[in-house]
């Protein structure tokens, strides 16, 4: 299979190709030039698989061209050696914990995935040629995805890794997380917000001279590796959902939408035939995608904090690629709607999921919020769970009174000092840093 530039058909790369590469020409999105159908039959055998092994069936027929299946199998179990949990919490809601890999958040499912594959395409190129490949990963990061990137990465020879991440916007224990580790991991603050970390990594990729120099390449959801990883849980959900239920036809995904590459995935398994109705895209109060929808005019305001921090993007990358599925067919146009959930209302939600025997944060409280706002009678709504609620730990405790306690995690790294440089929202200062080592 090969994958093709959203802004560019004729360049088309294969699965290694798309996954060193990050962007293509003109900062456009790799998307595969096929999306593979299961039949209904196939979908009730995989979803009686392990993750495992179900997994690999998902993902080969996309990496065919450059992965063995015992290659992949290797790498899928290095990668996905956490469970993803669906909790009940009435008889109609459930929440899928995504959090239980080694950064407690679902970007390590994608992170791990990427890097497992990046090493196996690096080692397999030295080994042709006879050279060492270098590379740099330069990814911005709203909070989570710093964390998954840099535990995924650290310590693996030849691949330094840059992460930019809005100074001040972020949870401390969220910044710990990645800004500790030193060695290939190097860290920026940047004083700005999200977005212009995003835009400086989109200019790093338009300079062919920097992008040649250093093998620059982005672990952003852009990297199509991370997306396809990500695909696999909502089929572990669906999994854990038909052991328990008869119908699937009424499954909804309530999905806490920053940079929409949680979206874009669970398209990805509608197309390829897992049975999910629709989907919520819940926003914070960075709300461009619902405004869009109900106007039709891509107009983002400038970002705003929110205590749902990692959602706090107002201009997300992902979303050409869900609106190519949505305006060519691969997915019907009316499968996904948008809310924009507001402060009080997030802080109101934790409230209520705690009185309901359910400790959230608050992504996860803006996707259950927008699930009681948008489900339709008869319906059964899964809304995703990215953090552990010990990464905002502060903000947690101050709404719902009470003290959580801090996993071995975060508790590892709680007293480390943070070793990160500051540095204006200036990409002549991030090009001369990244040249100068």
């Amino acid at each position: 299979m090969k994958f093709y530039n959203l802004k560019e058909n004729d360049e088309q790369v294969s699965f290694a190709g798309a996954v060193k590469q990050g962007l293509g020409k003109n900062q456009g999105l790799f998307f595969p030039t096929e999306l593979p159908k299961f039949s209904e039959s196939e979908i009730t055998q995989l979803l009686a698989m392990p993750l495992v092994e179900r997994s690999v069936k998902i993902l080969h027929p996309f990496v065919a061209e450059d992965l063995t299946v015992a290659e992949l199998t290797t790498i899928v179990t290095d990668a996905f050696n956490f469970p993803a949990l669906l909790q009940p919490i009435s008889t109609d809601r459930a929440i899928l914990e995504l959090f239980h890999g080694p950064t407690l958040a679902f970007k390590d499912f994608g992170g791990r995935f990427m890097a497992k594959c990046l090493q196996a395409f690096c080692q397999k190129e030295t080994a042709a040629t006879g050279v060492e490949k270098k590379l740099t990963i330069l990814t911005a990061t709203s909070g989570d995805t710093g964390a998954a990137v840099a535990h995924a990465f650290h310590g693996i020879d030849n691949i330094r890794v840059v992460i930019m991440y809005p100074k001040g916007k972020i949870s401390l224990l969220q910044e710990k997380m990645f800004t500790t580790l030193g060695g290939n991991i190097e860290t920026l603050a940047i004083d700005g917000s999200f977005d212009d970390c995003q835009a400086m990594v989109k200019q790093s990729f338009d300079d062919n001279e920097l992008a040649t120099t250093i093998g620059l390449n982005s672990a952003n959801s852009i990297n199509i590796s991370r997306l396809l990883a990500q695909v696999c849980y909502y089929f572990e959900a669906v999994a854990q959902l038909s052991r328990a239920k008869s119908d699937l036809s009424s499954i909804v995904f309530s999905v806490p939408s920053g940079n929409f590459g949680n979206l874009t995935a669970g398209l990805f398994a509608k197309a390829m035939g897992l049975p999910i109705k629709r989907f919520i895209a819940a926003t914070n109060a960075n709300d461009t995608v619902p405004r869009y929808l109900e106007t039709g005019e891509w107009s983002p305001h400038e970002t705003v904090a929110t205590i749902s921090n990692a959602m706090d993007v107002s201009n997300p990358n992902n979303w050409p690629r869900v609106e190519h599925m949505l305006k060519s067919g691969i997915v019907p146009a009316d499968c996904v709607s948008s809310v924009s959930i507001d402060e009080e209302q997030t802080q109101s939600t934790v409230i209520q999921l705690t009185k309901l025997g359910y400790i959230s944060e608050p992504h996860a409280a803006v996707a259950y919020k927008a699930l009681q706002y948008s489900a339709e009678e008869g319906e059964f709504g899964v809304f995703l769970g990215t953090a552990h609620p010990a990464k905002f730990k502060e903000v947690v405790e101050s709404i719902i009174g009470q003290p959580i306690g801090l996993p071995k995690e975060l508790a590892d790294c709680a007293g480390e000092p943070i070793l990160s440089m500051d540095m204006s929202a200036d990409f002549a200062q991030l090009r001369a840093y990244l040249l100068a080592k």
